[in-house]
């Protein structure tokens, strides 16, 4: 899977015709809170760049939840799968090599949200990902940043979508903060607007509410802006869009494309105060707004305004790149096609989990030899321990290098206590279905075997995410249990495998030294593999 999204491959049968080597093409899918879109683009993989093929919306208003329950409609889910189905065969029929598709705050905050990402699967074969409200900033940094060169300034990334509101603050070499508050155009519509126009008290109080619900987001970005650093605001999504394309409509000659069109603060008031006073109807005779944004614009213009007051900036400027383009930056991230100002974004995955190390204060040392061991089993044991197409050995890597950090809190179970801080951490770069594996790598590396009844293996809806995590947690068993003293004495491993036996031979960091407890730690672990893969295992040390 990718960083931060899952891939969904075209069926046998409509496997990609390339124009060139040097072309690959891939679609991504965003399933918003009030729409879905696709895109479809074609990546150069000798300049490291990407062109829109095709661009697709659709307003499948997944926002509308249960007043009551919070679920997701069944219209709702209709509208969303219909929609999907359309997408997906559209993307196919363009041959692309694979679909990344993310779903974000309308399903990530739904009870029965992963039910309708699991009828998703069932029924039309993709794997969707939800991505969490840092990741999904994330993404809408690595897209504006595809279409808009930063320079030596950071830059304030705003995406209002339907359901939440993403604040960055970022450069071009990384991005410094990434928050995500439960703020949007579709959920202060549905929660507060009940008369249109809106009162004068009532548009106070939204603006209240917009204010406290924002302030950490505020607080923690100008927390980070340096001394004598004036950054620049980029406002994304349709909200800013549209309102980009009303103030765009008093120019003598109005732009042709509103991707770097520089609105002030003094427009973006007066278009704020001329959408306040229409109605419904009026708003939809603006030729920039259709239907469902008319009913939903005065609220995401109230977070626009409300933002740019609170930031204390005078101008922004519009970004027509977002999150679905960060879903294509961050495929090509993957699979090393971008370099340059991405390289440091390439090694998002290692970085998060160093930052989870630092913070549990886990033993970085201790927790990168038992990686290393890892790793080296998974290299040499593919066809024996693991029939693994390469996807969990990033997943292994990480579980080993958080395994322990339970141990603080409990030490005779905290296999299970750092299943729940992975879990409940954030692992920026990885999936949700990811996430979720490495955290069930890390809490059946000790004691018992996976049992159904364990949260940890029902959060894993897939039968191929149980094995990777079953074979996975069985190799970081293994290197685990080779770290049974504070420094080194185990200098690598020599594995030698038959079709059914594990030979492990220990390579001592000194001529004699003793290791029978590493190998005492080994053999305790032979029934385990047994019961699990069938597979016999022998230990001996290097004499």
């Amino acid at each position: 899977m990718l960083d931060a999204v899952s891939e969904s491959k075209a069926p046998a049968g409509s496997q990609p015709t390339r124009s060139s080597a040097q072309t690959r093409r891939v679609a991504a899918i965003d399933i918003g809170t009030n729409s879905t879109h696709l895109l479809v683009a074609s990546v150069d993989t000798t300049l490291g760049t990407f062109s829109i093929e095709q661009a697709e919306k659709s307003t499948t208003r997944l926002g509308e939840r249960d007043p009551d329950s919070g679920e997701l409609t069944p219209a709702g889910m209709q509208r969303g799968y219909e929609t999907l189905r359309r997408f997906r065969d559209l993307a196919i029929s363009h041959d692309v090599e694979q679909i990344v598709t993310a779903a974000t705050s309308a399903v990530r905050e739904a009870p029965n949200g992963r039910e309708f990402l699991q009828s998703i699967q069932d029924g039309l074969g993709m794997d969707v990902d939800l991505v969490s409200g840092p990741e999904e900033a994330r993404l809408i940094y690595l897209g504006v940043l595809s279409g808009m060169s930063f320079g030596d300034r950071p830059h304030l990334l705003l995406d209002i979508g339907g359901g939440s509101t993403e604040l960055i603050l970022a450069d071009g070499r990384d991005a410094r903060a990434l928050t995500s508050t439960r703020v949007g155009a579709v959920r202060l519509q549905r929660d507060f607007v009940k008369d249109d126009p809106i009162p004068p008290q009532r548009r106070s109080f939204l603006q209240a509410f917009i204010q406290g619900s924002l302030e950490p987001a505020v607080d923690k970005v100008h927390r980070r802006i340096k001394p004598g650093e004036i950054p620049v605001l980029v406002a994304t999504s349709g909200t800013a869009m549209a309102i980009g394309a009303l103030a765009a409509s008093e120019d003598d000659r109005p732009p042709l494309k509103l991707h770097g069109y520089r609105v002030s603060r003094q427009r973006l008031d007066r278009v704020v105060e001329k959408l306040v006073t229409m109605t419904p109807e009026q708003r939809r005779d603006l030729s920039p707004i259709n239907d469902r944004r008319a009913e939903i614009i005065v609220p995401g213009a109230l977070i626009l305004q409300t933002t740019m007051q609170m930031l204390g900036v005078d101008e922004l400027v519009l970004s027509e790149r977002a999150l679905r383009e960060g879903l294509i930056v961050d495929w090509m991230l993957r699979h090393g096609l971008l370099e340059d100002r991405f390289s440091f974004q390439s090694s998002i995955r290692q970085r998060t989990v160093i930052h989870q190390v630092q913070r549990f204060a886990v033993n970085q040392r201790r927790a990168e030899r038992v990686a290393t061991h890892a790793l080296s089993l998974y290299d040499a044991t593919e066809g024996l321990m693991h029939q693994d197409d390469g996807q969990g050995r990033e997943l292994l890597w990480a579980a080993a290098m958080l395994h322990a950090c339970g141990q603080h809190i409990n030490l005779s179970a905290y296999h299970k206590h750092s299943w729940y801080l992975i879990r409940h951490g954030e692992l920026l770069g990885y999936s949700e279905a990811e996430h979720l594996m490495v955290a069930a790598i890390a809490r059946y590396h000790r004691r018992s075997l996976p049992k159904k009844r364990h949260e940890s293996w029902q959060a894993l809806v897939t039968r191929d995410n149980r094995r990777r995590v079953s074979e996975m947690a069985l190799l970081l068993r293994l290197a685990a249990a080779l770290d049974r003293r504070p420094e080194p004495v185990v200098a690598s491993l020599r594995v030698n495998t038959t079709p059914d036996v594990l030979d492990l031979v220990l390579v001592p960091e000194r001529l004699n030294q003793n290791l029978s407890l590493e190998q005492w730690s080994l053999e305790s672990c032979a029934e385990v593999v047994r019961e699990a893969s069938g597979v016999k295992l022998r230990v001996s040390v290097q004499g």
